[in-house]
């Protein structure tokens, strides 16, 4: 019988909690997957050069994301944001960004509002072009 159990890795604001499970228990690391074989066919059925642009701008946010010394890989954006939609639409992108990934970024970078304002605009851009 195996369990298997997510936690994020912004999940450890409860440390103790995370030493315990760490020492009783194997953890294998898992990475937003938007260079599967999966991903890119969703991705080239949508045939939506919007949506292929905010999903390459998303790659060079998690760039970023993993240089930043006060995150890491753990708190990419992971490609689940982008899932399980029949059709792409300008509206449901938007949705995402606005709702979902700049309300993040806020969290991640709250000391850092130029930052915040610097992807804001960049991901936005991708949706206003």
């Amino acid at each position: 019988l195996y369990l298997i159990g997510m936690m994020n890795t912004a999940d450890r604001s409860l440390a103790m909690i995370d030493y315990a499970l760490r020492r009783r228990f194997s953890f294998f690391e898992m990475v937003p997957g938007y260079n599967t074989d999966g991903f890119r066919r969703y991705q080239a059925g949508f045939d939506n050069e919007t949506f292929n642009s905010l999903i390459d701008r998303i790659g060079e946010l998690n760039r970023e994301i993993i240089q930043d010394s006060s995150l890491g890989r753990g708190f990419c954006i992971g490609h689940s944001y982008f899932c399980n939609k029949a059709i792409c639409t300008d509206q449901w992108m938007r949705e995402v960004v606005e709702y979902s990934i700049l309300p993040m970024l806020e969290e991640y970078w709250f000391d850092k509002p130029e930052k915040i304002t610097r992807w804001a605009n960049i991901l936005r851009g991708v949706l206003n072009d």
